[in-house]
């Protein structure tokens, strides 16, 4: 059918045509609008705020292989030597005794009077420093039988040349200063031959020098250690002649018996070489 009016213009024609391709033009553009606006998502609403900023990223935590903080390599323990208090211990060579709950650790090492039997003292340097001693009649009040905590150590083994030297110690478990006897006849050490008859062979009792007392201060909480040293010889009550030959290789036992009454026993061994 032709156009009663006769042919456009070329004019008003290409008008027409640049309109009907700006109309397609717009209208993609707000499909394409409409789609991205609606996140890709086939039009579900997230509700976001239009123009938000995208969510972080999330970072990964470590591999469950890598390392646990804490842990040292290998597994073991090295925060220290774990260490434990009471029965026998290991010191050098070896150690045998028994503590109470006290423990057995001296901060000060001291010796009393020696003895005619063989007893005598150790001096400073025998595990720790030398304890304060205190005349009989300080102001210091006597410690408690109750407040104190005995322990009794010895090495395993002495050779043929060695002097067996046996430490006593006391904890003060109060929480006041006191002062302990550690005279040998007030905490009184004996030396046995372990077998069926337990002959006795030396005591600090028998004949001890001047027979004094020896009083150590024992702070509150802390521990002091009291040292003797044995010349392997026997001892007789009343300082009667002992017989004057050496202690025979073999094993032995030793007993300190302290004010309130308490044993404490170990063992020791003299070598034959």
């Amino acid at each position: 059918m032709r156009n009663p009016v006769g042919p456009l213009p070329s004019s008003i024609y290409w008008r027409r045509r640049a309109v009907a391709v700006l109309v397609v033009v717009l209208l993609a553009a707000l499909v394409a609008w409409a789609v991205t606006s609606g996140g890709g998502g086939g039009g579900k609403d997230d509700g976001k705020p239009g123009g938000s900023a995208p969510a972080p990223s999330i970072t990964p935590g470590p591999s469950s292989s890598g390392p646990v903080v804490g842990q040292p390599p290998g597994g073991r323990d090295e925060s220290g030597d774990g260490g434990s208090g009471g029965g026998a211990g290991s010191d050098g060579g070896g150690e045998s005794g028994t503590e109470g709950a006290g423990g057995a650790g001296g901060s000060g090492t001291t010796g009393a009077e020696g003895s005619d039997s063989g007893g005598t003292s150790a001096g400073p340097g025998a595990g720790g420093s030398a304890g304060q001693q205190v005349p009989a009649g300080s102001s210091l009040p006597n410690c408690p039988a109750s407040a104190l905590r005995f322990a009794l150590k010895t090495d395993l083994s002495y050779g043929p040349d060695d002097k067996p030297e046996f430490r006593l110690s006391a904890t003060n478990t109060s929480a006041a200063d006191c002062k302990a006897d550690f005279g040998p006849k007030s905490a009184v050490l004996t030396i046995t031959e372990a077998g069926d008859d337990d002959e006795k062979v030396w005591s600090s009792e028998d004949c001890p020098k001047n027979g004094g007392a020896v009083f150590l201060r024992v702070p509150a909480g802390a521990t002091v250690v009291h040292t003797v040293e044995w010349d392997r010889k026997g001892s007789a009550p009343r300082c009667a002649t002992p017989p004057v030959k050496a202690a025979a290789p073999g094993t032995y036992l030793l007993e300190a018996e302290v004010p309130g009454g308490t044993v404490k026993q170990a063992s020791f061994v003299l070598a034959k070489d």
